[in-house]
C-alpha cells in the first residue's frame, strides 16, 4: 500500500511540474500577445488558478459548517505563500518588484488583511467569546475584490492601447497550455495532498501533525511551484503577482463567498494567526519598498521565519 503511495505521490509532483511550466508559459504567450502587463496577467489569471484548491477547501468546509478548517485554510495559506513560496522561490532567482506592486497591490492586500481583522476582532470584543464574519460581512469582502479587479483593469486597457499596433492574435494552442497547465496544477496538487496524508497515517504521524504540515502546505503548492518555474524563467512578475493576487483573492473572494454561505467563527487562535499573516506581509512590504528586490538572503529569513511559526503552532 506505501508504495502505491508513493508512486502517486512522484505523479502528483510531476503534474505539478508540467502543469506549471504549461500554465506559466501560457500566461506569459497570452500576455504578450495581448499587450497585458505579465503583473496584471500574475495578479488575475495566475493567482486565482493557483487558488482552485484554497477555494475549493474552503467553500466544502463552510458548507459543513466548519469554520475553522474554512478560515485556517485561507490564513494559513497566506502565510504559507509569503514566507514559504516567496522564500523558497528567491532561493532560485532574486525577485525583481515593479513599483506597481508596491504602491497598489500590496495597498490592497492590507486594505484586505485589516478589513477582516476589523470585522473578526470587533465582533469578538462584542460577543467576549468568539469573532464572526457574517453573509453582510462576505458580501463586502468579495464587493471589495470587485473594486480591485476594476483598478486592474483599467491599468490592463490602458496598456493594450499603448500596444495597439504590436499586438498579435492569442492561438488556442496558448490557450490549451493554460487550461491543460492548471488541471495538471490542481490535479497534481491533490494527489500530492492525499498520498502524503496516506503516508504519514501509514508511518504513524498523528492528524494534527498532518494537518498543519502537508495539507497547509498543500493547498499552496500550486503557489510554490508555479512561483518557482516563474522565476527560473526571468517572469518576475508572474512570480510575484501569484502570491499577492492569491492572498488578495483567498481573503476577499474565498472568506467573502464562505462566509456567504454560512457565517464563519472566528476563535481566539485565529486571530493570533491573523496577526501572524498580518505581520508577513510587513515583512516582504519592508523588503520590497526597500529596494524592490528579494534577495536568497532574505528568502532564507523568511523560511526560518516560517519553520518557527509551524514549530509554534505544533506546541501551543
Amino acid at each position: 500500500m506505501i508504495f502505491l503511495e508513493i508512486l502517486l505521490l512522484v505523479v502528483g509532483f510531476v503534474l505539478l511540474v508540467k502543469g506549471a511550466d504549461a500554465f506559466v508559459d501560457g500566461c506569459s504567450n497570452v500576455a504578450k500577445a495581448l499587450g497585458i502587463p505579465s503583473l496584471i496577467i500574475g495578479l488575475t489569471i495566475v493567482a486565482f488558478g493557483t487558488s482552485a484548491p484554497e477555494l475549493a477547501v474552503s467553500l466544502i468546509a463552510s458548507f459543513k459548517g466548519n469554520s475553522a478548517i474554512s478560515v485556517g485554510n485561507v490564513v494559513g495559506s497566506n502565510i504559507c505563500n509569503m514566507l514559504l513560496v516567496l522564500g523558497a522561490t528567491s532561493l532560485f532567482a532574486t525577485l525583481n518588484c515593479k513599483r506597481k506592486l508596491v504602491t497598489r497591490d500590496f495597498v490592497y492586500l492590507f486594505l484586505s488583511y485589516v478589513a477582516l481583522f476589523i470585522i473578526s476582532v470587533g465582533t469578538y470584543i462584542e460577543s467576549g467569546k468568539v469573532g464572526t464574519i457574517n453573509r453582510v460581512n462576505g458580501l463586502l469582502l468579495v464587493c471589495f475584490l470587485g473594486i480591485y479587479m476594476y483598478s486592474l483593469l483599467g491599468d490592463a486597457k490602458g496598456n493594450m492601447k499603448k500596444e495597439e499596433n504590436s499586438r498579435e492574435k492569442v492561438t488556442f494552442k496558448e490557450i490549451l497550455f493554460i487550461i491543460i497547465g492548471l488541471i495538471a496544477i490542481v490535479g497534481g496538487g491533490e494527489l500530492v495532498v492525499n498520498s502524503a496524508t496516506a503516508i504519514a497515517k501509514i508511518i504513524g504521524i498523528s492528524d494534527s501533525v498532518i494537518a498543519l504540515t502537508v495539507v497547509a502546505v498543500g493547498t499552496s503548492l500550486p503557489e510554490l511551484v508555479t512561483s518557482i518555474v516563474a522565476a527560473k524563467k526571468g517572469e518576475d512578475d508572474i512570480a510575484i503577482g501569484n502570491v499577492i493576487g492569491s492572498n488578495i483573492f483567498n481573503i476577499l473572494m474565498i472568506l467573502g463567498s464562505s462566509s456567504i454561505v454560512n457565517p464563519l467563527t472566528i476563535s481566539y487562535n485565529s486571530l493570533i494567526d491573523m496577526i501572524v499573516m498580518v505581520i508577513a506581509g510587513i515583512l516582504v512590504y519592508g523588503f520590497v519598498l526597500k529596494d524592490q528586490k528579494i534577495t536568497k538572503t532574505r528568502g532564507i529569513f523568511m523560511l526560518i521565519l516560517y519553520f518557527s511559526y509551524v514549530g509554534y503552532l505544533l506546541v501551543r
